[in-house]
């Protein structure tokens, strides 16, 4: 056992990523090498301290280390403290997003190869990872909410990094402002919360939640404050519609924004306010039922997509949809299980795709297939991936998918039946696009930018060792609980008042069960894509109105951009504002200008250089001076 971290470990770790940012930043008219090496070299020594301060919670029993806060400012009543939180779950944190940033960045290195904005790709990636690596050690919630919105800001420069492109300008805009209606009743939580309990420390506003010090409908209403926050930047329904979008940035981006920074930070965010959901029924179901529906219908449109990045993307949502489902049913270990396990394989998922996109120039899997076989690494290492993602035992997302089930069986059984229904869909469609991309013949890909086709080949080796480097966790994560050892990590990070959470446990049943249906959806789509037993195009007739529903993403997308955008605020909100700023605000200024103007030009006639007529205007005012104040004086 190494000894204890001191303070200055991770602070170090946070200082590293802001560090890049900083030297990149200033370099950035250099399109050399050098911000990637610079980039890389941070978050190496970032993810090595990271795993010191973990085998310090290991060794604390993932108790929080005893690191005192320092004053930062009093303005009043109010004092507001710099301070960081290092215990099991923040450790948990740490590893996930430096390791799954360090690979990223490393494969980055030759996916942004030539690119005319490599430097400022690079920038922005470590001001990203310092936003949350910031918002996981923050120790009160105002700290939380700057890194949440730093968060959302280098996550809107990012989609929109090719900012030559209208989809990715779009794509930025809505990521955007979607989250920020979530960030509204985030914001407005914290507001409560303070006036209610003085205080932005975290752990004080956990134990006056558990001793009942804050009243029930006070909880009620910050939980599901924080719950919108969490909506917005996890993806979660109604705020899902924004995640698809981001597909427009780079693909490394994409990776990172779906295993370890953006859309981990609203997980985590319930997962680090447990104790408030644990004190307040109504917000924990509300999480769980959030939860159960974005699971269940972001897969069903993951099963339609055409675009294999699209595909991932309705994944993610789904996934994260899990996660709340199991913090909602109380499985807090298991849901921060699966955030681990998913971190690992999904950013493989990613950075797979990007490596057949680099051999095809193509997201569009109609237009792959057969790349098994001048692709091996990538092949492999995708379906390793990819049969994590639905469950396949023993690799790591069976083991936080079935502690997920049993703690959706043992509190609620329409969650269960949802969240078994997920895992059929969710083996059918990542077997679906592993079938189209990697197996059949090659059909053809697309066009390089230079105007010409290339036979599929594999990745250089800047791309395919990160592949590499995360399969292992992909595979193996998932046997860090057993016996129970990375719940009991986590469940040190609850304050001391606060019951333990159920442990979870192995279920045979279930495991068996979910088992049986993630081989029957990867069976079922082998039966259509691979052996073709069934036409899918005779199966897209058969189901045309559910295809054309799934295909319009449930048509949200059309309400709030046809509907709610267009009408309400354009049509009615902005008419209404248009017409106010132009007849009211507009108005009172020219109005007071043209007084001023039509006033002074009356006024200029008065002035005809005669005394006896400015002797009577001075003697007429001090007439009526002194009339008024004999009236008002009686």
């Amino acid at each position: 056992m190494l000894p204890i971290v001191p303070e200055a470990t991770p602070w170090a770790i946070f200082f590293l990523p802001l560090s890049a940012f900083f030297i990149n930043a200033m370099r950035q008219q250099r399109q050399s090498k050098e911000a990637g090496y610079v980039t890389v070299m941070a978050m190496a020594l970032a993810f090595l301290l990271s795993l010191w301060v973990l085998d310090s919670a290991l060794q604390q029993d993932g108790r929080a280390l005893a690191f005192d806060p320092h004053q930062w400012l009093t303005v009043g009543p109010l004092t507001v403290n710099v301070g960081i939180t290092v215990d099991g779950l923040s450790a948990v944190m740490l590893v996930v997003v430096t390791g799954v940033s360090l690979a990223v960045q490393f494969y980055s290195q030759g996916y942004m190869a030539g690119d005319g904005g490599y430097a400022r790709y690079f920038t922005y990636m470590a001001l990203f990872t310092t936003a949350m690596l910031g918002l996981v050690l923050a120790d009160n919630l105002l700290f939380v909410y700057v890194f949440w919105e730093l968060v959302g800001l280098c996550s809107y420069l990012l989609i929109g990094f090719w900012f030559h492109k209208p989809a990715a300008v779009a794509a930025a805009k809505k990521a955007f402002i979607v989250t920020r209606l979530g960030d509204v009743g985030f914001l407005l939580a914290i507001l409560l919360i303070f006036v209610k309990a003085g205080t932005f420390q975290i752990d004080e506003i956990q134990r006056l939640a558990i001793t009942g010090a804050l009243g029930a409908g006070v909880l009620t209403v910050f939980g599901l404050g924080i719950l919108a926050g969490a909506a917005g930047k996890s993806a979660q329904f109604p705020l899902h519609v924004w995640l698809p979008d981001a597909m427009e940035g780079p693909t490394p981006v994409s990776a990172l924004i779906h295993a370890a920074t953006m859309v981990a930070a609203g997980v985590y965010l319930v997962a680090r306010m447990f104790p408030i959901f644990e004190a307040s029924d109504d917000a924990r179901l509300a999480v769980a039922i959030v939860g159960g529906i974005t699971a269940l219908i972001a897969a069903t449109m993951g099963v339609v997509m055409t675009d294999i990045k699209r595909v991932l993307a309705y994944s993610t949502i789904s996934q994260l949809g899990y996660m709340m489902l199991a913090l909602g049913v109380g499985a807090y270990g298991a849901a921060v299980f699966h955030l681990m396990n998913h971190a690992f394989f999904k950013a493989l998922l990613f950075l797979g795709s990007g490596s057949v996109n680099h051999a095809t120039n193509t997201f569009d899997m109609r237009k792959m297939g057969g790349l098994a076989r001048a692709m091996p690494i990538t092949f492999a290492t995708f379906a390793v991936a990819g049969l994590s993602l639905a469950g396949f035992f023993p690799l790591s997302g069976f083991w936080s998918k079935d502690e997920i089930l049993g703690g959706a069986w043992a509190e609620n059984r329409l969650l269960f039946a949802v969240a078994m229904a997920v895992v059929f869909l969710t083996a059918f469609y990542i077997s679906r696009a592993i079938i189209l991309t990697f197996f059949g013949d090659y059909r053809g890909g697309e066009p390089s930018a230079e105007g010409h086709a290339h036979g599929p080949h594999e990745s250089p080796w800047v791309m395919t060792l990160p592949l590499l480097a995360l399969v292992v966790p992909s595979a193996l994560s998932g046997f860090v609980n057993i016996g129970g050892g990375f719940s009991h990590l986590l469940n040190g990070a609850l304050p001391a008042e606060m019951a333990a959470p159920h442990e979870e446990t192995f279920s045979f049943g279930i495991a068996v069960s979910s088992l049986a249906l993630a081989v029957a959806g990867i069976g079922f789509a082998w039966a259509i894509y691979g052996l073709r037993v069934v036409s899918a195009d005779s199966l897209r007739r058969a189901f045309a109105p559910l295809h054309v529903l799934l295909v319009n993403r449930y048509y949200l997308d059309h309400m709030y951009e046809g509907v709610l955008v267009r009408r309400v605020l354009f049509g009615g909100i902005g008419f209404v504002a248009d017409r106010f700023d132009r007849y009211v605000v507009d108005g009172a200024v020219n109005g007071v200008a043209w007084i001023a103007l039509r006033g002074g030009s009356t006024l200029r006639l008065l002035q005809v250089g005669q005394l006896q007529g400015y002797a009577t205007f001075a003697l007429a005012g001090l007439i009526v001076i002194v009339g008024i104040v004999l009236l008002v004086t009686g």
